[in-house]
């Protein structure tokens, strides 16, 4: 059986990374994007390899819808190196987050946050889609914030429930391929977005457990398990889905 290859946008750092450790683990080939820390991204790459698996490392800004075509013939091109045409799954996980009141977001941030979170997946996946195997997979990373609502979240979660809307389209419009397409909505994780406030500052990281049900914020480690495993042949039937990997947070 082929070895399964995955492409994870933002893999170089945070939940991309984690990500991409466990898909390695579980015996994919990974093919990840950073913006600009390419020396994380190369230890990242160092990492898989020392697990047996190949991994390469490519340049993208996904608020850069101009840069697509040549990302493309990038991908196209590790892939012919690896003796193939096409990769198997794609996980739309790069990101940056804005913390700003509703009333005080200005409208670069806004936009920004529209070319990073929905003008870039959209035409991204729209991009790779001749490169993705038929039977192949989408997984889109939204957030817990889609569900629940804190302050200041306003324009990120609106892109983020944006992207779960579209997800559900994707796997309408590709299932004729075989493609199925869903969406990981993660909880408070304590990781370094957002300036790392989860991960650092204990008021808000004691927040967060006593209204999870678990009674712990999220770790890397919890996504990363959760992506190999909507990934895998067990859970193909799974479609056009909206997953939540949040502990339980607000129930």
């Amino acid at each position: 059986m082929p070895t399964p290859i995955v492409l994870i946008t933002g893999g170089s750092r945070g939940l991309g990374r984690n990500m991409a450790r466990h898909l390695a683990e579980h015996g994919s080939d990974i093919i990840l994007t950073y913006r600009s820390e390419a020396g994380e991204a190369q230890a990242v790459v160092a990492a898989i390899e020392a697990h047996g698996r190949r991994a390469v490392a490519l340049p993208l800004d996904v608020g850069d819808s101009a840069g697509f075509p040549a990302f493309v013939e990038r991908v196209r091109a590790v892939l012919a190196g690896w003796g193939v045409e096409r990769f198997d799954a794609l996980v739309n996980n790069a990101g940056m987050g804005v913390h700003a009141p509703f009333a005080d977001t200005t409208e670069a941030q806004f936009d920004q946050l529209v070319n990073v979170h929905l003008k870039g997946p959209f035409f991204l996946t729209a991009a790779l889609l001749p490169l993705i195997a038929d039977g192949g997979r989408i997984l889109n990373v939204s957030s817990g914030l889609t569900r629940f609502t804190l302050p200041g979240y306003a324009a990120y979660a609106a892109m983020k429930g944006a992207i779960e809307v579209l997800s559900r389209y994707q796997a309408k419009e590709l299932g004729a391929r075989g493609i199925g397409v869903n969406t990981l909505a993660p909880g408070a994780i304590a990781t370094d977005f957002g300036g790392g406030a989860v991960r650092d500052n204990a008021q808000l990281n004691a927040f967060v457990a006593s209204q999870t049900a678990l009674g712990r914020v999220g770790e890397v480690d919890d996504i990363g398990a959760a992506v190999a495993s909507l990934l895998s042949p067990a859970n193909r039937w799974i479609n056009g889905q909206r997953v939540e990997a949040s502990g339980g947070m607000f129930l």
